[in-house]
């Protein structure tokens, strides 16, 4: 599931920055094709908004597989439960067992580390990449367990869980309005899943301003 529906006022574009250009495509682009690359992953989903629909078609033909795309909600966590809603069919016959949401902003995810999240995700139930605040997260690739305390951790997308844990998570938080401030945190409230930490990727940072479009494209060219 790769999020496309925010605005991303902050990169200075009159435009969702997901659509910027990117290397002769657009950003999200990029994200979907790194998912694409990945054997297990099974179905791919864009959460859009209405407004973007000229240029959520332009990403789709760039596309070589299947995009279903879902319109989001108000806010990021509305439109992951849109989006969950979309597979609930699926889910609920298994044909679905896990999930991964991506932010559409972090073009260089790599196929290597989604498919690291996937099979964390369907062995402990929960993952998500991060880097230590010094970056150095471990030596051997190995998974993490629970951060430990008062390590700083930033974390990073995808985060993958087990994909009816989720929706009944994402479900049970809207039923009592509460707002995460990203999935493993309504899924450390609503759920009962561990959530383990795996190696982040440098390059798998979040294009928010300016810069960092500079410096996606010089990692890319």
């Amino acid at each position: 599931m790769v999020l496309a529906s925010g605005a991303g006022t902050r990169v200075g574009a009159h435009l969702n920055k997901v659509y910027l250009p990117l290397a002769g495509r657009r950003i999200a682009s990029w994200s979907l094709s790194a998912f694409a690359a990945v054997p297990g992953i099974g179905v791919l989903v864009l959460v859009t908004r209405p407004q973007d629909a000229e240029l959520v078609e332009e990403v789709l033909a760039d596309q070589e597989v299947p995009v279903e795309v879902v319109h989001g909600g108000g806010t990021r966590q509305e439109s992951e439960l849109n989006a969950l809603r979309h597979l609930g069919n699926r889910i609920a016959d298994g044909s679905v067992d896990a999930v991964l949401l991506h932010d559409g902003a972090r073009p260089l995810v790599t196929p290597k580390l989604i498919a690291e999240v996937l099979r964390v995700a369907r062995e402990h139930g929960g993952a998500m990449p991060g880097l230590a605040a010094d970056d150095v997260f471990a030596g051997d690739g190995e998974t993490l367990g629970p951060r430990p305390r008062g390590r700083v951790v930033r974390a990073q997308t995808p985060q993958g869980f087990r994909a009816a844990p989720l929706l009944a998570a994402y479900e049970q938080a809207a039923r009592e309005g509460f707002e995460g401030t990203d999935t493993a945190s309504v899924m450390e409230r609503f759920s009962d899943l561990p959530v383990h930490w795996v190696p982040g990727e440098e390059r798998n940072f979040k294009v928010t301003y300016p810069h960092d479009l500079v410096v996606a494209g010089q990692v890319l060219g």
